[in-house]
């Protein structure tokens, strides 16, 4: 078996890649946005941390978290996160895909991958191009020709900031081969 290591830094700022099983167009729909939502939400209030940046694609999401000085249990999170999905998706009359037989066996939901990548965000430069490819990545995948185009996104929070102007969409080096560890 695998022994996968994950980063432990109380109070660190994360990045991650979710994606849904065998990469199902699911999360922009709206039965998807507002099963997440409530399980961001819900999860939120009992165990915080704040979301710096996010996009939702069909089949994937891109975040950064800060969590808590103290604090470095993001798989709790994401876990808990991934359980109240499933259970709101899932009765709203939305299926799943078809299960493996060691889910079935496991009795899991056919809804997400296992496992998330992550990434500890270590300086400032890093935070921001890390922000930077979260809001190019509609792009990226071909589903605009703008990133402001992209509903499901902090880049329209950001543009209020005024960290961003509205017009950004970022350049070609941002789809080189460095990022390709991140989907």
């Amino acid at each position: 078996m695998t022994n996968y290591r994950r980063a432990f830094i109380p109070g660190g700022t994360f990045f991650f890649t979710v994606v849904t099983y065998h990469r199902r167009p699911i999360l922009t729909s709206e039965p998807g946005r507002v099963s997440l939502r409530e399980a961001i939400r819900s999860v939120q209030k009992r165990r915080p941390f704040t979301i710096d940046a996010i996009v939702l694609l069909p089949d994937h999401l891109h975040c950064i978290w800060s969590l808590p000085r103290g604090d470095a249990d993001f798989s709790t999170r994401w876990r808990q996160i991934k359980t109240l999905f499933t259970r709101s998706y899932l009765s709203s009359d939305e299926c799943e895909a078809e299960s493996s037989t060691s889910r079935a066996i496991k009795q899991e939901h056919a809804v997400w991958q296992r496992r998330f990548f992550e990434h500890t965000i270590q300086s400032e430069e890093e935070l921001k191009r890390c922000v930077d490819y979260i809001h190019i990545n509609p792009v990226k995948h071909g589903l605009v020709e703008k990133v402001s185009d992209w509903p499901w996104s902090s880049f329209h929070r950001y543009v209020q900031m005024q960290e961003y102007p509205l017009d950004w969409g970022g350049s070609p080096e941002w789809f080189g081969d460095e990022w390709d560890q991140y989907e």
